[in-house]
């Protein structure tokens, strides 16, 4: 038997399955068109055909990534919120509706706030109070506990948040409150705050809770129908699930804590940029990620990818960002990523101004771009594409998917050039650039806006369509390099192989530097270790594999928010210090300032449990000559290039036969299996030892 290592990403219009051989390296690659109401079935169809493919598989792990826990915020059909209950201290059930005072249309009469997860009726409030210091100030009121189960019986309840005032602190009632609810109601799904954001900040730490046990059900009847269809196919892997700071965990763990894969899917491909960056010794990275229907951007700063504290799950995205207010807050470490509605599936339209606009809506799977012969009529970015000669008029897949140019020209011409009376082409390259200025306006956020000068990053590119746009939006950033993976639509499912197990703990620890014992510190951290080698036990990782990183929430005192700083361990007095100019130093490359003289206070401990996972092999190849192979052109067609403003003949080659060693002078398009590069005039494309393609900018981009 073979022994394969399977990795499977949902996207939102391709479901990607990479298989890697453990022995050999070799990489098996499965796209098959996502059915977003029945995420499970794709799957599935992607293994079965995975399989068919392979006489003699034994899987040895399966690791997924879905976006199965956003959708069902967002209200997608056939995903319906389960009867959810809250349980508060007393006179605090409203806290979850009353939020912080944020509107994210300021000047919007008929603002409409995102629904509130739990109804008011089902809000309830128990005897009971600790204070700031842990301190029991009353004691919990079990007979009224009691009564609320019964309660919650009769209302048919699936699942609660228990969230009561300074339980990170202290969670004995809790923890009481769950014994109760156990005994009275065995299937009902309990979440703790206390155990799920152990941290300050009562909303939220609330909305964080609530939106865990919402999610609880939804995410364990998925997983558990997942393993049923997998093992009916004998497969009988271990099940393991991306997180939203790039990490994986078991199945069990997740489905106890679904909060932390709110993301899942789009935290892979940075995390293969990251992997493909130590591979290439390169530190800073700028991942790219265009699909179907989003774009998304991340960065890695030496050789580390970005991560934020704090996430607003189904909220509203403008200009790349995430609208303050406008969805749930979620207390967990998320990859830092901005994201625009510019995929290969988003829709071109004219407004009432006859102005062009390019998203938010996508044409998505079902029925697709109209190019695909599925009954679209709406004019797409793939569609502009395919008129622009970029994309292969007749098929795509390899040729196991056609393609019809005809309905891509009568889309754009009905519902573009006849509102707007452009030509064909001008359209079409209007619909381009406006994408392009959307996504690089996301780049600009994870980059710029971050302290980071793009100018001293390597892009990496991927996704479907991808290395179609990145030497225009490299041009636009002044960047002069580009990585092309060598399988850029499967590229985040291979960031699955290549993810280690993560489980994350933390201790709210409110002290003034100056005030803070170092042995007491120290003495927190251990527990916090203990706790994450329990969590990585239970995934099946040895102790050689373990590897514990220590980091502090710190602020300037006064602050309402901290930055996160790695320090060492053991924690004396001087680590301290060095931490605390770490701290400086972050904050005024984030702010451009920093105020040493300024008391700096520690708000929280946190300890990141990495269990060290076996990576992917990439296999080298011995470098040929830079001529490619006659066989390598497969074709010459008419591309068009903004640059020149009008269609050039070039050639057309054939990923699969180019050898390592080969180079490309612009222009050039470049198909393959699951994605077309596009390489520019002023761009000279070259291919690593690794089979990667390297684009570089003629003479330095000078």
């Amino acid at each position: 038997m073979t022994k394969y290592r399977v990795a499977v990403d949902i996207g939102g219009t391709f479901t990607d399955l990479v298989a890697l051989n453990e022995r050999t390296g070799e990489v098996l690659n499965i796209k098959v068109p996502s059915t977003p109401k029945e995420p499970a079935k794709t799957v599935i169809k992607a293994f079965q055909k995975f399989l068919n493919e392979t006489n003699d598989a034994e899987v040895s792990v399966i690791v997924h990534a879905t976006t199965i826990a956003t959708n069902a915020l967002l209200g997608q059909l056939d995903l319906e919120l389960p009867k959810t209950a809250l349980i508060a201290t007393s006179g605090f059930r409203d806290i979850i509706e009353i939020r912080r005072q944020r509107r994210h249309e300021l000047y919007n009469l008929f603002l409409q706030k995102p629904r509130t997860l739990v109804p008011r009726r089902l809000r309830f409030e128990v005897e009971e109070r600790i204070g700031p210091k842990g301190e029991v100030l009353t004691s919990l009121n079990k007979n009224q506990v009691e009564s609320l189960a019964k309660q919650l019986k009769r209302e048919n309840v699936k699942t609660v948040a228990v969230t009561l005032l300074f339980s990170y602190i202290n969670q004995k009632h809790e923890r009481e409150i769950e014994k109760i609810l156990k005994k009275s109601l065995p299937r009902t799904y309990i979440s703790l705050s206390s155990e799920i954001a152990p941290e300050y900040r009562e909303y939220e730490r609330i909305s964080t809770t609530v939106v865990n046990a919402v999610l609880t059900p939804v995410i364990s009847s998925y997983l558990d129908e997942l393993q049923r269809k997998t093992r009916k196919l004998e497969v009988k892997a271990p099940l393991c699930i991306m997180q939203s700071d790039g990490g994986i965990t078991t199945k069990n763990l997740i489905s106890k804590k679904p909060v932390s894969m709110v993301e899942s899917g789009p935290a892979a491909g940075v995390i293969a940029s990251a992997f493909y960056g130590k591979l290439l010794g390169i530190n800073n990275i700028l991942s790219f990620d265009m699909g179907g229907t989003t774009a998304k951007a991340g960065v890695i700063k030496e050789a580390t990818p970005e991560i934020v504290s704090e996430y607003e799950v189904a909220g509203k995205v403008h200009s790349g960002r995430i609208v303050k207010g406008s969805g749930y807050p979620v207390r967990h470490p998320f990859i830092d990523l901005a994201e625009c509605s510019a995929g290969g599936g988003t829709i071109a339209w004219v407004d009432e101004g006859d102005a062009l606009h390019v998203g938010p809506v996508s044409a998505g799977a079902e029925p697709g771009p109209p190019c695909y012969g599925r009954g679209g009529k709406q004019p797409t970015v793939t569609d502009a594409n395919v008129v622009l000669g970029r994309l292969n008029p007749k098929y795509m897949l390899g040729g196991k998917m056609q393609i019809y140019q005809k309905l891509s020209e009568k889309a754009i011409l009905e519902e573009i050039c006849r509102k707007i009376r452009l030509e064909l082409t001008e359209a079409s390259a209007g619909i381009i650039k406006l994408v392009n200025a959307a996504m690089a306006k996301i780049l600009r956020i994870v980059s710029v806006e971050r302290g980071h000068d793009p100018r001293n990053f390597v892009a990496m590119c991927f996704g479907g369509a991808g290395p179609m746009h990145s030497c225009a939006l490299a041009e636009e950033l002044e960047i002069t390099k580009i990585i092309v993976p060598l399988n850029p639509g499967l590229f985040s499912a291979y960031g699955l192989l290549a993810a280690d197990f993560r489980n994350n703990s933390i201790k709210a620890f409110m002290k003034l530097i100056d005030d803070v014992d170092v042995r007491k510190v120290e003495a927190v951290f251990q527990k916090l270790e203990l706790q994450g080698a329990k969590l990585l036990n239970k995934q099946r990782v040895s102790r050689g594999k373990m590897h514990f990183i220590r980091q502090m929430d710190l602020r300037y005192y006064g602050q309402s928010y901290e930055l996160t700083s790695s320090t060492s361990k053991p924690f004396t007095e001087r680590t301290l210090r060095k931490t605390v100019e770490s701290f400086h130093k972050k904050h005024e490359t984030i702010y451009g300032y920093a105020v040493e003289k300024e008391r700096v206070e520690l708000v929280n401990i946190r300890v990141i449990a990495v269990g060290l996972v076996k990576k992917p092999r990439l296999k080298e190849k011995p470098l040929n000559q830079e001529k490619p192979e006659k066989d390598a052109i497969i074709a010459q067609r008419k591309v068009f290039f903004e640059q020149d403003n009008e269609y050039v003949k070039i050639s057309i080659y054939k990923r699969e036969r180019l050898k390592a060693g080969n180079v490309i002078s612009g222009p050039a398009v470049i198909e393959q299996y699951d994605a077309t590069t596009v390489v520019y005039p002023d761009w000279i494309a070259s291919v690593d030892r690794f089979g990667n393609i390297v684009l570089s900018m003629k003479n330095g981009g000078n």
